[in-house]
């Protein structure tokens, strides 16, 4: 059988290929799960709805006192663009909804009773008081980050230091000679990664700019949504969206299963001066190995000096979109979460001509910083009836975007489409 025979024989059960889904834990996963507020969960729990439609939801943070802000993925008609919750009457259900801001963009955080939050090309903070929305002048943190059409969306975490960090995406696919142009070869070295594919540090200062205050922490990055600091373990993760349009560029190389298939999404420990890759190598998710790019002499298998760089610690399936990323710990949830990690996976929207996949949050156990056990889906059903097959993203009921731990240990989910908010919990009665 040829190759892609093979893969496109398997792309409809892509997820045979990955850990969660062997033949044992099928059985378990599938008897102990529970239908909540429309999302399927592991028995045990069970999903309320804080707000139905707040706007195109993307990151999600929430306070001491449980207020909730919610950046938006566009600018209100009124010129805002953070969504601020309060639930005043302890029912789960946001009671005051406020909206301020004015710059779109993803990032969005507190640390030291500050309310840090991106646009494309800046961070800044508000000082917070006693007040829903903030009442005091906005900060402004970094103000010269590049602003960019592709991959524009600046997500940031914090260590306990309070150092500041920062995805700066590609504007690329792949840092071609001729962007996005059948064939042509890679830039290399790529001038992109001088500034961009790479995780930025900032010291805990206001006023500061990219390339004189700032330290290219990690390189070789895409681009990574879902960012964030693990307190248990000390380091720095993320999940990386992968590449696009392999059988587009490279159509003798490659066909539409394998464009599907191959690029996985790569969850990576970031280390202080590594390099993870991009744009010269890719993870080819069915076969699980780091491959060199087509652009620099790659056909999916050869692997060539990609075995020298960063390895993820799990390859993602290809085309799920991974959004946000958190580390669980809270006491309300089983000890199996305990500091193990929530991606949320925004859904797929090039896999065609191929039926789209994600729009789920999935679980990773997690011990001294490392993956312990395989991964699993913790909540799904997000897209709509599972009978129906998605194939475009327009098709999904919603989308997962946004994760947050609440100040009782609960999980938050936030979706892109129309901006609901569920609370997850767990009760060993339920």
């Amino acid at each position: 059988m040829r190759r892609n025979e093979f893969i496109i024989l398997i792309s409809g059960l892509l997820f045979a290929c990955s850990p969660q889904i062997k033949e044992e834990q099928t059985e378990i996963v599938s008897d102990a799960r529970v239908e909540s507020e429309s999302l399927t969960l592991p028995s045990g729990f069970n999903a309320q709805i804080v707000a139905d439609s707040i706007g195109r939801g993307r990151h999600i943070t929430i306070r001491e006192n449980g207020d909730i802000y919610v950046k938006l993925h566009r600018v209100r008609d009124d010129g805002t663009s953070i969504a601020a919750l309060r639930d005043t009457d302890g029912d789960t259900r946001a009671d005051e909804i406020e909206y301020f801001g004015e710059f779109k963009g993803t990032g969005i955080q507190i640390f030291n009773n500050y309310l840090y939050f991106s646009s494309d090309s800046a961070i800044y903070r508000y000082a917070l008081d006693d007040n829903l929305v903030p009442q005091t002048e906005r900060e402004t943190v970094v103000s010269d980050l590049p602003n960019q059409t592709s991959h524009a969306a600046k997500p940031i975490t914090f260590d306990e230091k309070g150092n500041l960090y920062v995805n700066v995406g590609a504007p690329s696919n792949a840092c071609m000679e001729q962007a996005r142009t059948k064939g042509s070869p890679g830039q290399n070295p790529c001038p992109l990664l001088e500034r961009q594919g790479s995780i930025w540090r900032f010291p805990n200062k206001t006023n500061m700019k990219q390339m004189i205050d700032g330290y290219q922490y990690s390189v070789g990055i895409r681009n990574v949504v879902a960012l964030e600091w693990n307190a248990a373990s000390g380091d720095l993760y993320g999940v990386m969206h992968g590449r696009d349009q392999l059988d587009g560029m490279f159509p003798d190389l490659f066909d539409s299963a394998d464009n599907a298939e191959l690029p996985a999404e790569e969850f990576f420990k970031f280390v202080d001066g590594g390099n993870f890759g991009w744009p010269y190598c890719f993870f080819n998710a069915v076969d699980q190995k780091k491959v060199k790019m087509p652009e620099f002499g790659g056909d999916g298998t050869i692997v060539g000096d990609c075995a020298d760089v960063e390895q993820p610690l799990i390859g993602f399936p290809g085309h799920i979109a991974p959004n946000d990323l958190l580390f669980y710990s809270g006491d309300q949830f089983p000890e199996k979460y305990k500091n193990g990690a929530f991606i949320a996976f925004h859904g797929s929207w090039n896999r065609a001509p191929l039926p789209q996949k994600g729009y789920f949050v999935v679980f990773v156990p997690m011990a001294d910083g490392m993956p312990s056990g395989d991964w699993e889906i913790f909540a799904d059903l997000f897209g709509g009836d599972p009978g129906e097959v998605i194939k475009a993203p327009g098709d999904a009921e919603y989308r997962p975007t946004g994760l947050a731990q609440g100040p009782d240990g609960s999980l938050y989910i936030v979706d892109s489409v129309k901006g609901k908010i569920w609370k997850i919990s767990y009760s060993a009665s339920a």
